[in-house]
């Protein structure tokens, strides 16, 4: 699993998106691809077991739960 970095909020935005971006462009294309997979189990998990997005006719819609 990820780490999860909190960053001190007098850190200006851009330096934070600049490190993020360098952090990603600095793995291989198969480390990007499971870093999705990893995040897409997070998001299931986090959803109580029912995925974000699911197929409807044509395509990904993404919908919010009926409650």
């Amino acid at each position: 699993m990820g780490k999860l970095k909190l960053y001190d909020i007098n850190i200006p935005r851009e330096s934070i998106v600049a490190e993020r971006d360098a952090i990603y462009l600095s793995r291989t294309p198969e480390q990007r691809f499971f870093n999705v997979i990893q995040l897409n189990y997070i998001s299931v998990t986090m959803n109580g077991g029912k995925p974000l997005k699911s197929p409807q006719g044509k395509g990904l819609i993404i919908r919010k739960p009926a409650i």
